[in-house]
């Protein structure tokens, strides 16, 4: 689908301050080359301060940017949604798998964020996200009150959250925890993912992992995840980091370390890539006004029902 563009803004900095336009968004912005950046400010797509700006053009601290990104062909993406749970201050909704929550990349209205304000309203807020992969239960928040009860609650750990996975290899134990620390490393396309990073920089993280099912013949096997924090990727993370990647996890290997190498182009190696399966399976957590306990479960794919029989 066509979107309508985007405008990106930015205000320079004490630490921009002398830059140039070109020099500040080649810097700033390492998705694009510097090329890419002279052309698209030599074609207009770049202001400073509500003047078309030049590349050459020297930056002062307080000035306005604004990239005006020109409407593009987003990817297709599922954008059905399911609802678990809807009243005056919180949505628990059922997420496909393939459909971003917030925009980013190459998508913008092709997110969950973006469906749900078209049918609930501006106020509609994401709690938590998911990855573009991952499929199952969310919350949203629908009012300011509610949004800092339940952003408090997730903060003290107080959000219990479950997840179904498929991770490679069957000789994991029955149930263990991953506490390896995650925070930002260097990649190629973006500049710098999330991923097991020890020492300074990495964010303390927890996942209690529980062997549901073991598949020998696929060497496969079904997990439950409960995580108390909630880093970006964590559970692929973790998992890859004992050992155990997700089945058909594109970016992450053992040692919880991305790929460096695209498997068949340069963005199937994106966090965003998806090919694995992950599902948001319960929600836990207090209604921010009605002060009871509810939980929300999302019904999962086949491939990851913990009630099936058989091979998974």
């Amino acid at each position: 689908m066509l979107n309508n563009g985007y405008d990106y803004p930015d205000r320079v900095a004490r630490a921009e301050e002398g830059l140039s336009v070109l020099v500040f968004y080649a810097r700033s912005y390492r998705h694009s080359s510097e090329a890419d950046w002279r052309a698209k400010i030599d074609g207009g797509e770049v202001t400073l301060n509500g003047r078309k700006a030049a590349a050459s053009d020297v930056l002062r601290r307080g000035d306005r940017l604004v990239y005006h990104r020109p409407p593009w062909d987003e990817p297709d993406a599922p954008t059905d949604f399911g609802t678990l749970l809807e009243d005056d201050d919180v949505l628990a909704l059922a997420k496909p798998s393939g459909l971003p929550v917030l925009p980013g990349g190459f998508f913008l209205e092709n997110t969950l964020l973006h469906r749900v304000r078209e049918r609930y309203g501006p106020a509609a807020s994401p709690l938590h996200r998911l990855g573009r992969g991952t499929s199952g239960a969310i919350l949203f928040t629908r009012n300011r009150k509610a949004g800092r009860l339940l952003a408090t609650a997730m903060f003290e750990r107080r959000i219990l959250k479950v997840y179904l996975a498929l991770a490679s290899g069957t000789s994991m134990p029955d149930a263990f925890t991953v506490d390896a620390p995650i925070g930002p490393v260097p990649h190629t396309l973006p500049a710098t993912v999330n991923a097991y990073r020890p020492g300074p920089g990495g964010r303390p993280s927890t996942s209690h992992v529980k062997v549901l099912r073991r598949d020998s013949g696929r060497d496969a096997t079904l997990v439950e995840v409960t995580i108390p924090t909630g880093r970006p990727h964590q559970i692929r993370i973790h998992l890859a980091y004992a050992g155990f990647p997700l089945v058909g996890d594109p970016l992450y290997l053992s040692g919880g370390l991305p790929r460096a190498d695209g498997l068949d182009d340069e963005w199937s190696t994106t966090p965003g890539a998806t090919g694995y399966l992950l599902h948001s399976w319960k929600v836990r957590f207090t209604h921010p006004s009605r002060g009871e306990e509810v939980e929300v479960v999302s019904l999962p794919p086949d491939a990851l029902d913990p009630d099936r029989s058989g091979s998974i």
